[in-house]
């Protein structure tokens, strides 16, 4: 048998042969095992991408009473005088404030200033208080202008979800559902979308889901009511989708 070279490890000999396969199969096993985590990461973070958002929630606790909210800008689509304002509301969700229009005009918005989402939710909670004509509550999405963005509300006198897109000033109907939407109670609207896709929901329950082309690319959110509707708002919040900022992130990086 040849003679054996050794090698001295910690004090002790060991066969060098034996040292180096031992070795290799220690950093064999440690390359195993990062790849093995870099590809849970992966799979993790792919399956993470298209349902994280990036919220904002906006409670108007911070706004003075008796004006509208900071950062807010308030009109009109069409004819009539909106009156958004900040108000002290003991059934508020979040106290003390709410958002309150009780102006009469054909459709009164307040879009959140600053915001711009292509892809994401919208989400408010709204009471119809009062209103002989209509008693909406609604929450608008990838405006544009006071003319042109979608719209999805829910009436009190009607009972029932609508969802509409506004162009030029002209409001069409895409769908709406019966529903309940008992008058002086809180609910919950929300809307998801996503390129052609809307989901639109009252408290927890999805009411309308479509596909619809007619208003793409990023705009603003905000809320809306509809003729002499009385109505408060709290609590809303909104947010675009993490695979959204990832696309911006690339192309900046490209620039």
């Amino acid at each position: 048998m040849a003679q054996m070279r050794r090698t001295a490890v910690a004090g002790n000999f060991m066969p060098r042969e034996r040292w180096s396969n031992g070795a290799r199969t220690r950093r064999s096993l440690c390359l195993c095992a990062r790849q093995s985590l870099a590809l849970f990461g992966l799979v993790i973070l792919t399956a993470l991408k298209g349902s994280i958002t990036m919220a904002e929630i906006v409670n108007f606790d911070q706004d003075a009473a008796g004006k509208a909210p900071a950062g807010w800008v308030c009109g009109v689509t069409g004819r009539g005088n909106s009156m958004w304002k900040v108000e002290i509301d003991a059934t508020a969700p979040s106290k003390p404030n709410v958002l309150r229009q009780s102006g009469v005009g054909d459709f009164p918005i307040c879009v959140k200033s600053a915001t711009s989402i292509a892809d994401g939710y919208v989400e408010v909670k709204f009471k119809a208080i009062a209103g002989k004509e209509d008693q909406a509550g609604g929450v608008i999405w990838r405006w544009k202008d006071n003319d042109n963005y979608y719209v999805a509300r829910a009436n009190a006198l009607e009972d029932n979800v609508s969802l509409y897109y506004t162009t030029n000033g002209r409001r069409n109907t895409i769908k709406y559902v019966n529903a309940p939407v008992p008058k002086g109670v809180w609910h919950v609207l929300r809307v998801e979308f996503s390129a052609a896709s809307i989901k639109v929901s009252l408290n927890g329950k999805v009411y309308i889901d479509v596909t619809d082309k007619r208003i793409t690319g990023e705009g603003a959110v905000g809320v809306w009511t509809k003729a002499d509707s009385d109505t408060a708002f709290d609590d809303f919040s909104y947010g675009s989708a993490l695979a959204e900022f990832n696309k911006k992130g690339a192309t900046a990086k490209k620039q």
